[in-house]
């Protein structure tokens, strides 16, 4: 079996088009998608607010789609998804990659929008950890991907709840219908099993990710943005996101979605095991941390604490909207306009990225 690569480069505002392009084919994409079927490209929009390092920036989707379209695969799709907390037409706007699937002509679908995706019935011939019986009444997943590559875009940041997050979690939202929520206490088992559903309908699996502005502190959103300057991209996504939680400080097998992904063999999470290509990152660690906000020590109780037996009646009756309205509030109207207003307003103007975004759509036409 040959060892999992994961290619890796620095990059700057001038070279970031092209610079992605030599990362994917360092990573091998012509050699991982399907030839003569639809790719589709799984933004990650964490929070519809811009803030960088949170959600994929407009240099990776335009470097990504430029990527894929010199190497032939032109008939891209993005396939969105929304949350409790992300209105997703919203985010590609506010995020400026609305502009760049425009231009480029990439077909747009939702897949919480009944026109454009219908939900079927899935019976994974992977034996499951946990989606089997959190849905004994059957795993929903969106028809249309089956069939068709997928490529990634996740950000390197940090997760209150995963440690880390990046390909593997990105899958999260696409793949599973809006009472994904009823997972959270099994976080990192549902990945995995996520993670085996999408190697056997998925002919080909990528990812690239943002390093640029990475992100560090209670993530996936109330982060503060650290600016490194790297880009990363792969075929093996447990690979991918065990080299981003090595190069952030964290050691990827006591990651527990990446142990368990690695023993069961859907990929290599061991960093003595995968081929770097591109940058020398032996000596690479931005000692970031997770912490915690009140979202998540208010979460935590619920999905990982004395009150778990709550959850049938919380979170799977009318009671539930009570917490998404209160994360909603949370998030859009406490950390934004306190924090994250003030530190994208810092990010614009000390950062080489903040600026790139500032000018993003009036100079890339």
């Amino acid at each position: 079996m040959s060892r999992s690569k994961v290619a890796v480069l620095k990059t700057t505002p001038a070279t970031v088009l092209q610079d992605i392009g030599a990362l994917m084919t360092l990573a091998g994409v012509e050699s991982t998608l399907a030839p003569g079927v639809k790719t589709i490209l799984k933004d990650n929009i964490s929070w519809h607010f811009p803030f960088l390092s949170a959600n994929t920036t407009p240099w990776q989707l335009e470097g990504t789609i430029l990527a894929l379209q010199q190497a032939g695969f032109r008939d891209l799709v993005s396939v969105h998804n929304n949350t409790v907390v992300t209105d997703p037409y919203r985010g590609e706007e506010l995020n400026r990659l609305a502009p760049l699937y425009k231009k480029y002509r990439v077909e747009e679908k939702f897949n919480f929008v009944p026109e454009d995706i219908r939900w079927i019935e899935y019976k994974p011939k992977a034996g499951m950890i946990v989606l089997d019986k959190i849905f004994p009444d059957g795993i929903l997943i969106p028809e249309y991907f089956i069939g068709k590559n997928i490529v990634h875009l996740p950000t390197m940041k940090t997760h209150i709840y995963t440690t880390t997050t990046g390909a593997m979690k990105n899958a999260f939202g696409g793949l599973l219908n809006t009472r994904r929520h009823y997972t959270h206490t099994w976080i990192h088992e549902t990945l995995v099993d996520l993670l085996a559903i999408q190697q056997e309908i998925h002919p080909g699996l990528f990812a690239v990710m943002d390093g640029t502005l990475c992100g560090s502190g209670p993530g996936p959103r109330t982060m503060i943005p650290v600016e490194k300057n790297f880009i990363l991209a792969g075929a093996d996504q447990v690979a991918i996101d065990a080299v981003a939680a090595k190069m952030m400080g964290f050691d990827p097998l006591t990651i527990p979605y990446l142990r368990l992904a690695h023993e069961r063999k859907l990929g290599c999470a061991d960093p003595r095991e995968i081929t770097i290509e591109g940058e020398n990152i032996s000596q690479v660690n931005f000692c970031f941390t997770v912490g915690d906000n009140l979202a998540s020590r208010a979460g935590g109780v619920f999905w990982f604490g004395p009150l778990r037996f709550l959850q049938k009646l919380l979170f799977h009756t009318p009671l539930v909207y009570l917490f998404v309205y209160s994360s909603f509030f949370y998030h859009d109207y406490f950390w934004w306009p306190l924090k994250g207003k003030p530190l994208m307003d810092k990010v614009r103007r000390t950062s080489q990225w903040g600026a790139l975004f500032e000018t993003y759509g009036l100079t890339k036409e």
